[in-house]
């Protein structure tokens, strides 16, 4: 575990590293690239670099944190990849199932998959479930999400690579957008950004902008017509407090 710079969690947890590219938002993926540079930094984790791998030995590690995080799992790999067996999608479950002081953030681009495991899924409140969104091609992942029994449903349109006017936001409970990042980075509009403000706005969803992108994300910075939105789901209970406050 990992303090991380992501603007909407605290934390990363790896109980899988590694993954291949499915979709259009896969193709300058960040994990990867990072990968390569652990492995060249001799980090054992990262040995076969982006080769999916299972981490048993981290299953533990959120026992050790009393105080509430918020951890996002597998920001290096996807825990619904078709290669992850059931029986260890359900043990980090269980883990999050048994540390109910932390919200755990689960992100997916494998919609099928997690609405066929979601019956043998113990879904307590603190999990976060959430599908990736980039363009109007990847929206049935949405549907797929909303067969979840997940508590909060949320979309992660990153990198946003066109216009998702017509996503229909019934059922989902935070939409993150942000435009990608690096050497090759493709741009995004403002306009598409707005219609999802908009959709978000009318269908009373948090909206998250994490961030333009591009080649200098931090030059480019995540103000949206001045104002920042940095809207989560509502969390009842102490933690919203000590994070939020």
């Amino acid at each position: 575990m990992a303090q991380s710079t992501i603007e909407w969690t605290q934390m990363t947890w790896n109980p899988t590293t590694g993954c291949n590219k499915i979709s259009a938002g896969c193709k300058y993926c960040y994990a990867e690239v990072m990968s390569r540079r652990l492995k060249a930094m001799g980090v054992a984790k990262y040995a076969d670099g982006f080769a999916l791998r299972l981490h048993p030995e981290t299953l533990q590690t959120p026992y050790k944190w009393k105080k509430p995080r918020i951890i996002f799992v597998n920001s290096m790999s996807d825990l619904f990849h078709k290669e992850v067996p059931v029986s260890y999608i359900q043990r980090v479950f269980k883990v999050m199932n048994d540390n109910p002081q932390h919200i755990f953030q689960v992100l997916t681009k494998r919609g099928e998959r997690l609405e066929e495991l979601n019956e043998v899924l113990n879904w307590s409140p603190n999990i976060w479930m959430g599908v990736s969104v980039e363009d109007e091609k990847v929206l049935s992942r949405i549907d797929n999400l909303r067969q979840t029994d997940a508590a909060v449903k949320f979309l992660s349109c990153e990198p946003l690579l066109g216009s998702l006017i017509s996503m229909d936001l019934s059922g989902i409970n935070w939409v993150i957008v942000g435009g990608e990042s690096g050497r090759k980075a493709r741009p995004m509009q403002k306009l598409w950004v707005l219609e999802i403000l908009e959709l978000c706005q009318e269908s009373e969803v948090p909206f998250f902008f994490k961030q333009w992108g591009g080649t200098n994300k931090k030059k480019a910075g995540r103000l949206l017509d001045g104002q920042t939105y940095d809207e989560m789901p509502n969390i009842k209970r102490p933690l919203q407090v000590e994070i939020f406050q």
